[in-house]
């Protein structure tokens, strides 16, 4: 199982469906809770399944244990990291090492992780500290005194 996380500002359709679009290939199967953010994803060309939570016998997590697993390892595992002291310019970084390390905790090839990193930190280029911490303080609007 791959995942793909990034930090969005809310739940919005507005604000979910550009990821969805980004990360689920069109005729995707894609199966939500009943939350109207995920509303657009039908018209959008997703076969789109809604597994509504409230007035079932099982658990939201034997429901839709696959989001549960992964938000619960991401909670346990952020908690983990430098004791839950995770900053918000950093969250998107955390985020990024958490799904590469998750996408590939059953590979075969594990010891091809360290040349996986090394190659795509060099198709990437160099990334300043300063240039890595302006960049989300854009994005997410704040001024997070750089």
């Amino acid at each position: 199982m791959r995942i793909r996380m990034r930090r969005i500002p809310d739940a919005s359709a507005e604000s979910l469906m550009p990821f969805i679009d980004e990360a689920i290939e069109p005729g995707s199967s894609v199966r939500t809770d009943g939350w109207l953010g995920y509303s657009p994803l039908q018209g959008k060309g997703y076969r789109h399944r809604i597994i509504f939570l409230k007035g079932q016998k099982e658990s939201a997590s034997d429901l839709l244990p696959r989001v549960h697993l992964v938000a619960s390892l991401l909670k346990r595992w952020l908690l983990g990291t430098d004791q839950g002291a995770i900053s918000r310019e950093h969250l998107d970084y955390y985020l990024d090492e958490f799904t590469f390390r998750f996408s590939r905790r059953h590979s075969r090839s594990r010891g091809k992780l360290f040349l996986r990193v090394a190659e795509q930190t060099v198709a990437g280029g160099p990334a300043p500290y300063k240039s890595i911490v302006k960049c989300y303080a854009m994005a997410d609007g704040v001024n997070h005194n750089i």
